[in-house]
């Protein structure tokens, strides 16, 4: 799997333009406020530096990507192009070739200039980040690569715009497993978060399921019934080698890993009902963390791993629970709803995303660690299931099923601009963000 950790071997690399020493990465805006308001920005068409060859497309081609990179991130109001006033032909894209004045009339708080060179072998792109109000440069990024390479350059900016105004990198360079069933098999994808660059990563014509990314998204960890049995397999996605890693009697999940990569938690049926175990993954040595009859199941750590969040029966009907990392000290989290699953601890740390049933319908749901009362995140109809957050903590994922068709589905964290990324008449389902995949 190529990724943007290896840009060497894509021809592209990234060269610190400038940027004004105190305002590059000073956090301007607060997106996780409740009174947050999208901000207005403006991106012009992006003008030629010195010969290029000609492609009366290219300038406006960069600003419209830029664009929808930016309005899927449900931060920024993109101003019609149509009402800008500085000339084109005459500004440049520079803060003194820029007539600030003129993109402060039309109610733009931010502007983004760039300039391209290219030819059959190489683009040059010189992008500009813009504080209006100030009139100062916020960052200014200087990229080299193949023609290909531009949309993933136009990500790349898009990454640093977030950074720059929030304190944080964007999640452009995230991908998200999913499970893809059709009549007679499930197998695994991934997808750009733009909906971009869709991948097949099985193909076993067999049941596959809970795709699970490692720490360093070099590897994805999913059980298969490739061979009969409810196995765990682990898929190396640079070379496509897979290994099993588990292959007891029975049910055979995988969880969540460890920071390090060294554990996975899993969900065993070795010893009779569905039980939690810690497993080290280079000698496959197993340490028991549930021992009640009755079924555990779906562990994740906290972010601190001092805790581990799962689904029990043992009260009668599904709910999550939290015990301690050696499987000690469990409480229960959820006490409203009679059937609540699929818990996700979010990154930030703070709030544990689920699923849980209202009306005959499950809906994602979030709630504090602590616990408390939980908040409802997604309310259109049809079935929301398996939450799964984005590395930043911003996002949720999550698969939509209802009116004989499936989808996968991306919101906000605090309920916002839901938008499906992935859909068709194959049933898509269990999602997992991937983390930055440098």
């Amino acid at each position: 799997m190529k990724r943007l950790k290896h840009l060497a071997a894509l021809s592209l690399f990234l060269v610190c333009l400038f940027h004004s020493g105190p305002a590059y990465g000073k956090v301007y805006i607060d997106i996780d406020s409740p009174a947050f308001q999208k901000l207005p920005i403006a991106i012009a068409d992006f003008k030629p530096l010195r010969s290029v060859v000609a492609k009366s497309d290219l300038p406006v081609w960069f600003a419209d990507a830029l664009s929808r990179d930016l309005l899927l991130t449900g931060y920024f109001n993109v101003i019609d192009r149509r009402a800008f006033l500085e000339d084109p032909g005459q500004a440049g894209i520079t803060e003194e070739g820029t007539r600030f004045g003129d993109w402060s009339t039309i109610g733009a708080e931010y502007l983004v200039k760039g300039g391209y060179q290219m030819d059959d072998r190489e683009l040059v792109l010189e992008l500009r980040l813009f504080d209006v109000t100030k009139g100062t440069l916020v960052v200014g990024k200087k990229y080299i690569g193949k023609p290909d390479d531009r949309s993933r350059i136009v990500r790349q900016f898009a990454n640093e715009i977030i950074l720059a105004l929030t304190g944080e990198a964007g999640v452009f360079d995230t991908r998200i497993a999913f499970v893809k069933k059709g009549s007679s098999a499930a197998e695994l994808y991934t997808i750009n978060f733009d909906g971009s660059d869709l991948r097949r990563i099985t193909h076993y014509n067999s049941l596959t399921l809970s795709p699970r990314w490692s720490p360093d998204g070099r590897r994805l960890a999913f059980t298969s019934f490739k061979d009969g049995n409810p196995d765990i397999y682990l898929q190396d996605l640079e070379s496509g080698k897979t290994e099993k890693l588990v292959s007891y009697s029975g049910l055979n999940l995988p969880g969540s890993w460890s920071r390090d990569g060294v554990k996975l938690l899993v969900t065993l049926s070795r010893e009779g009902s569905p039980g939690i175990y810690d497993m080290t993954v280079g000698n496959k040595m197993l340490q028991r963390l549930t021992r009640e009859s009755s079924i555990n199941v779906s562990p994740v750590r906290s972010p601190d791993e001092k805790q581990i969040a799962f689904v029990s029966n043992r009260n009668g009907s599904p709910q999550i629970y939290i015990m301690d990392a050696e499987g000690g000290n469990v409480r229960r989290l959820t006490m409203e709803g009679n059937y609540n699953t699929s818990p996700a601890w979010s990154p930030k740390g703070k709030k544990i995303a689920y699923e849980g049933s209202v009306n005959g319908q499950f809906k994602i749901f979030a709630i504090d660690e602590e616990g408390g009362a939980p908040r409802q995140i997604t309310f259109a109809g049809g079935d929301h299931e398996s939450p799964s957050w984005s590395p930043d903590g911003r996002y949720l994922v999550y698969s939509v099923r209802g009116a004989g068709r499936s989808r996968i589905e991306i919101i906000n964290a605090g309920g916002q601009n839901s938008r499906p990324l992935q859909e068709g008449g194959d049933a898509c389902q269990s999602p997992f963000w991937s983390p930055r995949l440098r």
